[in-house]
């Protein structure tokens, strides 16, 4: 099976989002008693992109910047580094207590001490989106598009980002525009407005091409039963997903494509790492393997970039589950939450086991 994508197309992806900064303390330590840290740019859907830019496909980010902003041309620079083109309204500050790039602070754990994130998101001016300050007809009619990458994080960071994914969602049906949607629920996100974001989450499900997301994500997302419980390992609970995909299956027909990462936490650096999609009437399963890990933020977007890349690089769905879940490793070995790999055959070496020096 493939996904047939559009010809005439000037963009291979295309991914809406609100952009900020991470902040990580050095060496693993935790935030509280730390005074050194990294800072890098970041957003769930950069990270996604972040594959196929990284391997020459020609990716754009809609996004918005706040005006003179000495984060937003770090970001900026950013995206440039990575290969990355990007549009977006410019928003004034409006003094130091107006809009501002979110920001992400994370402790990536260290053997028994798990990972902590502390979003800070007040001001964020990724809440502003709005499909007003897009040409919509030009981005999808006369450029071409042929994948768009949604985000639950963005379809229900606010009211109006919400119907921001609504639109481009429509837009992409109207011009044949291929599209992905990574459910990612955040109950934080959806305190009440549950029946709203229900809703527009169903629509915009009901016109994807790819729906991605863990058991929880398609349960409080979509209203679809998830898994049983039972089981004392990922491998024993392996059926009891592919149940739960066959009833989102059920619900949404019209995608083509589904898929959920399977992970079991033995501590923070060390992981059992599978997944499962379904293309058409095949199942793929990636048993759990185990993986170690530098700092799992970010792995679950590693995986939806390798899948992305691989239906856009038209191989058969084997390839693309088991290039996602190579690329979801890559990316839980870089302090940043978003990988770069420098060519596919680095992803294979990690799908292969074959971690040997290359010289």
């Amino acid at each position: 099976m493939k996904i047939e994508l559009r010809k005439d197309s000037t963009y291979s992806l295309v991914v809406p989002t609100s952009i900020g900064v991470r902040i990580t303390p050095l060496n693993g330590q935790p935030v509280h008693c730390s005074d050194l840290y990294m800072m890098q740019a970041t957003s769930a859907e950069t990270n996604v992109a972040s594959i196929p830019a990284s391997l020459g496909l020609r990716v754009k980010v809609l996004t918005t910047f706040v005006k003179n902003s000495p984060i937003a041309r770090f970001i900026m620079n950013n995206l440039k580094s990575r290969n990355m083109e990007f549009e977006g309204k410019e928003v004034p500050q409006g003094g130091p207590w107006g809009y501002r790039h979110q920001f992400n602070i994370a402790d990536s754990g260290y053997g028994s001490r798990g990972p902590r994130v502390h979003n800070d998101r007040a001001g964020e001016v990724g809440r502003t989106l709005n499909v007003k300050d897009f040409d919509l007809d030009r981005i999808f009619g006369k450029e071409g598009v042929q994948i768009i990458h949604l985000s639950g994080l963005i379809a229900a960071l606010s009211p109006e980002t919400s119907n921001f994914c609504l639109e481009l969602a429509r837009a992409a049906k109207k011009y044949g525009t291929r599209i992905s949607f990574d459910l990612n629920y955040r109950a934080s996100f959806w305190k009440d407005r549950e029946k709203e974001l229900r809703d527009i989450f169903t629509e915009i499900a009901g016109i994807s091409d790819i729906l991605a997301g863990n058991e929880e994500d398609f349960q409080l997302c979509l209203g679809v039963e998830g898994p049983e419980a039972g089981g004392k390992d990922l491998a024993s609970k392996i059926d009891s997903f592919k149940e739960m995909i066959g009833r989102v299956k059920k619900s949404f027909p019209n995608a083509l494509a589904f898929a959920t990462t399977l992970r079991q936490v033995v501590d923070a650096n060390n992981h059992l790492w599978g997944a499962i999609l379904s293309a058409g009437d095949e199942w793929h399963v990636v048993e759990p393997r185990h993986i170690t890990v530098l700092d799992r933020i970010g792995g679950g977007d590693g995986f939806v970039g390798g899948l992305l890349y691989g239906i856009l690089k038209g191989w058969e769905p084997e390839k693309w589950v088991q290039f996602a879940w190579a690329t979801g490793a890559l990316a839980t070995t870089f302090l940043t939450d978003y990988a770069q790999p420098v060519d596919e055959e680095q992803v294979w070496s990690v799908w292969e086991g074959n971690a040997r020096v290359k010289r």
